[in-house]
């Protein structure tokens, strides 16, 4: 790493994430930030000419089962185990923890 980081460095990102972090945190953020930035040099480091870029280190097929229609419940029986339904529809509160 071209410069070590220092503590006040990752007092200041706290500070702009306004997250309140004691003396022993930031003292172990910022050893933990630091291994993290090394290695990011050190993968900035390799040569990677020639190298084809991934998105995932495996060829991926897709895995999801076809799409079968099947039949389902009749909305009015779902409607009916519902707590509260209006307009054949649910009903939910506005806000969470509100009655509707």
């Amino acid at each position: 790493m071209s410069s070590p980081l220092r503590r006040e460095d990752v007092a200041h990102v706290a500070r702009l994430a306004r997250l309140t972090l004691s003396d022993a945190e930031l003292d172990m953020f910022t050893e933990q930030l630091g291994q993290v930035l090394e290695h990011a040099n050190d993968m900035a480091s390799l040569d990677l000419e020639g190298v084809v870029a991934t998105a995932h280190p495996f060829g991926l097929i897709n895995v999801v089962r076809d799409d079968v229609v099947r039949p389902s419940l009749e909305r009015d029986v779902v409607l009916a185990m519902a707590p509260d339904s209006q307009d054949h529809r649910f009903a939910v509160p506005r806000i969470m923890g509100e009655s509707p």
